[in-house]
């Protein structure tokens, strides 16, 4: 981290958890290498970016374990867009699973005097529902549309009261004004100039910083809780989470072809992974596009969060990093 620091990312945080307990946190730099600012500390909210999915994704699945959803069951009692259309097949687990048929993504300069919401829920499918899987933020900002129309109040909302309660108060989309200089800067554009303390994924900003993919901005300590959910619901029978469906969200769902899918999460597909060539086979996890990730290691009952503002620093794969943080966690945990 310390090598890196300066190069790749100008502020990061690692916490390392096993068996509910804090085991090592330290935060590193400060919110920004090109102007003033102020340092990192182990409690500073990043820009999360898809890290939000799995966060989306295990309030929907709350959702299921109270009935209000089905896994299984087709959606078009809350998106009649979809009646007569090829999407009228599409269940939850698909969209979770990343094999809806969506596409992965849309050009965010076609997107700048349009609905976002409505494209994405009238883009024709890439392909079959329950086709190959192929990643999607589409597929996600359908489902916040699901969520808050369940709910029947802004996604903003139907997200932030389930986290808040469950414990990750800190956790919440559009960070407000005086709080954004606290927030390590993302990227310099030439459509917004510098992104700081405002969300960095384009199609995001354009629906106003609340979406199903990408907006929610946290600490170290919220995300080592979402891994947390999963693990105390698998050893310690404490988590707002149905256990049965914990295990199906960590239990492959599709397959790309380089990448295998739980519901929400990534589940690691050999040593290349960036969690490292340590963890256990049943590892799940998920990264974000500014420099932030989870792997979560059931067999050790561990949780490696790394949140960075590796954009900060351009486009580049912080892979190795991810992972050599990964495989040091696990070689320290190991020799306890």
């Amino acid at each position: 981290m310390r090598a890196a620091l300066g190069e790749r990312f100008s502020a990061a945080v690692v916490r390392v958890e096993q068996h509910g307990r804090v085991v090592y946190e330290r935060a590193f730099g400060r919110t920004r290498d090109d102007g003033p600012a102020t340092p990192c500390f182990v409690d500073t909210r990043f820009d999360l970016a898809s890290i939000t999915k799995v966060f989306v994704a295990s309030v929907a699945l709350c959702n299921v374990a109270k009935r209000r959803l089905a896994l299984d069951a087709r959606l078009t009692d809350l998106i009649p867009e979809w009646r007569d259309t090829d999407h009228e097949p599409i269940t939850l687990r698909r969209i979770l699973a990343h094999d809806a048929g969506f596409k992965s993504g849309a050009d965010f300069r076609t997107l700048l005097d349009r609905n976002v919401e409505q494209f994405v829920l009238a883009e024709p499918l890439a392909g079959a529902p329950g086709g190959p899987a192929v990643y999607s933020d589409l597929g996600f900002i359908a489902l916040g549309t699901l969520l808050r129309r369940l709910a029947g109040r802004s996604l903003a909302r139907a997200v932030e009261a389930p986290l808040c309660a469950w414990g990750a108060t800190a956790t919440a989309y559009s960070p407000r004004g005086p709080e954004r200089n606290a927030i390590p800067a993302t990227e310099t554009d030439a459509w917004r100039g510098s992104v700081q303390g405002t969300v960095h994924d384009e199609k995001a900003h354009l629906m106003g910083g609340v979406a199903g993919h990408a907006g929610l901005f946290g600490p170290a300590r919220d995300v080592a809780l979402l891994g947390e959910w999963y693990l105390g619901a698998l050893y310690r029978r404490a988590s707002p989470l149905d256990r049965d469906l914990v295990c199906e969200a960590v239990r492959e769902q599709a397959r790309e072809p380089t990448r295998r899918r739980g519901l929400g999460w990534v589940l690691r597909t050999g040593d290349e992974a960036a969690c490292g060539s340590l963890m256990s086979p049943s590892t799940f996890g998920h990264g974000g596009f500014t420099g932030t990730s989870i792997w979560v290691d059931p067999e050790r009952d561990l949780n490696v969060v790394l949140l960075t503002n590796a954009v900060h620093h351009g486009r580049h794969d912080i892979r190795p990093i991810r992972a050599a943080v990964c495989d040091a966690a696990v070689a320290a945990v190991d020799r306890r």
